[in-house]
Order: C-alpha cells, then structure tokens, then sequence
C-alpha cells in the first residue's frame, strides 16, 4: 500500500476530491496547511503599507490507496490540481507496512 500526500492550493480541494473519487479512491483526510516554498511567501499591500506573507494558506491531502492504485491517484491529483503557476503544491509517495480498523480490527488492505 503507499500513502500519498499531497500540498495543493485550497481553490482545488473541490477538484482534486472530485478526480480521486473518479479513480475509486473511497476515503481522504483534508488538513488545512500554511507553508512556503521556492517563492518564499510573497509581499502584499495593505492601506499603503507593504506586508510580506511568509506562510501561504494550503490544503494537505492524505490518502492510503492500494499499489496498483497509486500512479492513478497521482496522475489524478496532478491533473486536478495543476494551475500552471508557481505554488501548486508537491506530491508524496511513502510506503504503508499495514492498516488497522479501529472498530473492526480488520488489518491490510481491507482496512481502507
């Protein structure tokens, strides 16, 4: 099984959730986020005052899928989320040892 992570714009939630779900992707956790990358945050102007933004407001994706899964998954939020501008997130790619149902105990694959 792999867990993919994914940084996205929130703007692309919607989207993103939408293609995952077309891929067969039963559940997800939505973590709101704020953090930077290359670009540093950017500068804003507020009643003429110039503010820097270090952090930028972004969503974390966590879904554990099935390995046969996984390149669909990624290929979906890569689609989904792609905005052409800098900022449109990262994706990561870890592996899972194993799941567990709390309610169930049901372990593996039938645990997600």
């Amino acid at each position: 099984m792999k867990k993919i992570e994914a940084i996205i714009k929130p703007f692309k939630l919607d989207e993103v959730k939408e293609a995952l779900q077309e891929v067969g992707v039963q559940g997800m956790t939505v973590l709101e986020a704020k953090g930077y990358g290359r670009q540093k945050g950017h500068s804003e102007l507020y009643r003429g005052a110039e503010y820097v933004i270090d952090f930028l407001p972004k969503v974390k994706i966590e879904v554990v899928v099935a390995d046969d899964l996984a390149s669909a998954v990624i290929d979906a939020i890569q689609t989904a989320a792609r905005t052409g501008k800098i900022g449109d997130g990262k994706i990561f790619v870890s592996e899972v040892t194993d799941v567990i149902r709390i309610r169930t105990g049901e372990t593996g694959a039938q645990a997600v």
